[in-house]
């Protein structure tokens, strides 16, 4: 294919597919047994013994905190995955299977799509402060809007609230995108946000394009491309457990040891690069420094190139309370639906009384499940609860997205 040169960008492993292409990562307990068991031959024919350095018991080792957590898994370059999806959308283009005006990316939360799409140099559309429109002050807002040059809209979910009068913007939007009237730009969309336009909607047909989901190998070369600080330095990460490998990328001709981590946090995470993020942010250890300073100089040095992983069976993560009732599970799945609300928001959306709203918000912030945006009040799932909520939505029968 003509775009498999930017398809290969460590930084979007996998490149841009058609939305429909999407499906989560490969695994299966089979195939995970079946890596346990070549990670046993692999030992033993390698003559692996518990005295190696890498077997004494480091499952107590501190985690990874501060500027140490930032070296080894920083936030990824809004302004890098920006251009490298102006890169893929341009040869769409050139390839003729991109044809519309506006390009519509739709991905589910922590992607980085709507940080990237704010870098881009072109004018940054954002919401009214009342979103309760008539059609005709709808069709006029947006007259204005899409008058002056090229746009991008980095969250379509930002304008629009699950109430009979915050649809309009939305559906005069879609309108003008699908008969090619809205002029040259580009749409984050929430996948959550777009399920449920998908449902109010059957008929929208906007050839949205995603991100392609990270399995382990990918995974594998996107920690290690932002760890090594975009190629410039190897880091090493290896399992606190066993000693096997984790970073950085295995070559063609490596000897090295790999353990099955990234597989196993690729599928976790559904693919999902924020939440994966999020997850291996937590699993990191550090060997203290004094321990090192006997050793000389050089292997303090060396040393701040390598950290250790915790497995995923050690890392305790939020999870919705069995006792919880649906009145949590409703205010998880309106900010989902939206990508946050602030308090007001989600009482004029789910129904529930502001007091009630505040205590349930409370405890899902201690829970970990939520955060607040000081700057703005704004509430949203956290990305290492989303695994928990997403599950938990699922099964209490709420309509889930199809990431």
């Amino acid at each position: 294919m003509a775009n498999d040169v930017v398809e290969d960008h460590p930084y979007l492993p996998g490149g841009l597919i058609a939305l429909d292409q999407w499906k989560t990562p490969e695994t299966s307990v089979q195939k995970t047994i079946r890596g346990a068991f070549r990670d046993i031959l692999d030992q033993l024919r390698a003559g692996i013994s518990p005295e190696e350095q890498a077997f004494q018991s480091l499952d107590d080792l501190p985690m990874l905190s501060g500027d140490r957590l930032k070296e080894f898994a920083p936030e990824p370059d809004a302004a890098l995955l920006a251009q490298v999806l102006v890169d893929q959308f341009d040869q769409l283009h050139r390839d003729g299977a991109c044809h519309r005006e506006v390009n519509f990316v739709v991905a589910p939360p922590f992607s980085g799509v709507k940080e990237a799409l704010r870098c881009l140099s072109r004018r940054v559309l954002t919401p009214p402060d009342n979103l309760l429109m008539t059609e005709q002050d709808a069709g006029a807002w947006w007259d204005e809007q899409l008058s002056g040059g090229d746009w991008v809209i980095p969250e379509l979910a930002d304008f629009w609230l699950r109430h009979p009068g915050g649809l309009n913007l939305l559906r005069e939007l879609f309108a003008r995108i699908a008969l090619d009237h809205a002029g040259n730009g580009m749409v984050g969309c929430s996948s959550w946000c777009w399920q449920f336009w998908r449902q109010y909607s059957p008929e929208l047909s906007l050839a949205p394009y995603t991100l392609a989901p990270l399995t382990g190998e990918q995974l594998t070369r996107w920690l290690d491309y932002l760890a090594s600080g975009q190629g410039e330095q190897q880091v090493t990460a290896r399992m606190t457990r066993d000693g096997l490998y984790v970073l950085p990328a295995p070559g063609q001709d490596s000897d090295l040891k790999y353990s099955s981590f990234n597989q196993d946090l690729a599928t976790l995470a559904r693919g999902n690069r924020g939440v994966a993020l999020a997850i291996w942010q937590r699993t990191l250890r550090a060997r203290p420094e004094k321990d090192d300073e006997d050793s000389g100089k050089e292997v303090v040095r060396l040393a701040r190139r390598r950290c250790w992983v915790a497995p995923l069976d050690q890392i305790s993560l939020p999870s919705v309370p069995a006792s919880a009732g649906r009145q949590p599970s409703h205010i998880l799945h309106a900010l989902l639906l939206h990508d946050g609300l602030d308090t007001e928001q989600v009482a004029l959306v789910t129904g529930l009384q502001k007091q009630d709203i505040a205590l349930t918000l409370d405890r899902l912030i201690r829970s970990e499940l939520v955060g607040r945006a000081p700057e703005s009040d704004v509430y949203r799932v956290t990305p290492l609860g989303y695994s928990a909520v997403r599950k938990n939505l699922q099964a209490r029968g709420y309509p889930v997205d199809g990431f």
